[in-house]
């Protein structure tokens, strides 16, 4: 498995028979092997998550498939907009919470609900799961109502719960660092739950110091954290 860091949330997955593009919106893309199928995926419609652009990359080369967080909608409207044709557009999967999509033969996409909005990834293919958590967080803000608080642990946890167990190759999964102290409450209650091999933080905002101040928070964790210091950065697993 080769993953490149694109930005904030964005990463490009490789995997021996296909690609795997996850929220990308900026960074620059390497080349995509012209030999294998590639599967796009945008969690939902904000735009540090999700550009328009992505469809452009249905050109003919390779085998595309979209899954979409089913906020990213595909109106006709949006669809001129985009110019998104109507071959690209057969090839989107528009997904809620809690679905499964087979895009292609072997494999299997299966959604979370979103503390925010659209959904969170779970892809398994190759005999190797990946897990993007999209905007799947635990969102604690300082100063905001305190049932709402309470309201989103509640969902966090509720809406985590399948991955109870689940052992995964590789989660991406956000650590903030605008929720000030509680800014390690998703990922270390994520690590409680799911059995990753490994984890690469993101949606850090460009400040990768987070990545460490975890590991020197989380000391039985940090075995697991893989840090990331600039985009662009490659990793081989």
């Amino acid at each position: 498995m080769r993953v490149t860091f694109l930005a904030h949330s964005g990463f490009l997955v490789e995997l021996e028979e296909l690609c795997l593009l996850f929220d990308w919106w900026k960074g620059a893309l390497p080349p995509l092997p012209p030999e294998k199928p590639l599967l796009v995926f945008a969690s939902h419609r904000h735009e540090d998550h999700f550009k328009p652009e992505i469809f452009g990359l249905d050109d003919g080369s390779r085998p595309v498939r979209f899954l979409l967080g089913r906020d990213i909608r595909l109106t006709e409207r949006n669809r001129a907009s985009w110019g998104l044709s109507e071959e690209a557009a057969g090839h989107c999967f528009s997904l809620a919470g809690n679905e499964t999509a087979e895009p292609l033969p072997g494999v299997r996409v299966e959604t979370l609900p979103s503390t925010d909005e659209g959904v969170a990834f779970l892809v398994s293919a190759g005999g190797q799961t990946v897990y993007h958590a999209g905007d799947l967080h635990w969102w604690h803000w300082e100063g905001e109502d305190k049932a709402w608080n309470r309201n989103m642990e509640v969902n966090f946890k509720r809406y985590l719960e399948p991955l109870r167990d689940r052992r995964m190759d590789l989660a991406m999964v956000p650590l903030d660092p605008r929720l000030e102290g509680a800014y390690d409450w998703g990922l270390d209650y994520f690590l409680t739950l799911a059995k990753p091999r490994r984890i690469l933080p993101m949606h850090q905002w460009g400040d990768f110091a987070l990545t460490e101040r975890f590991c020197r928070e989380h000391p039985a964790q940090a075995g697991l954290i893989v840090p990331i210091s600039r985009e662009g950065e490659r990793f081989t697993f």
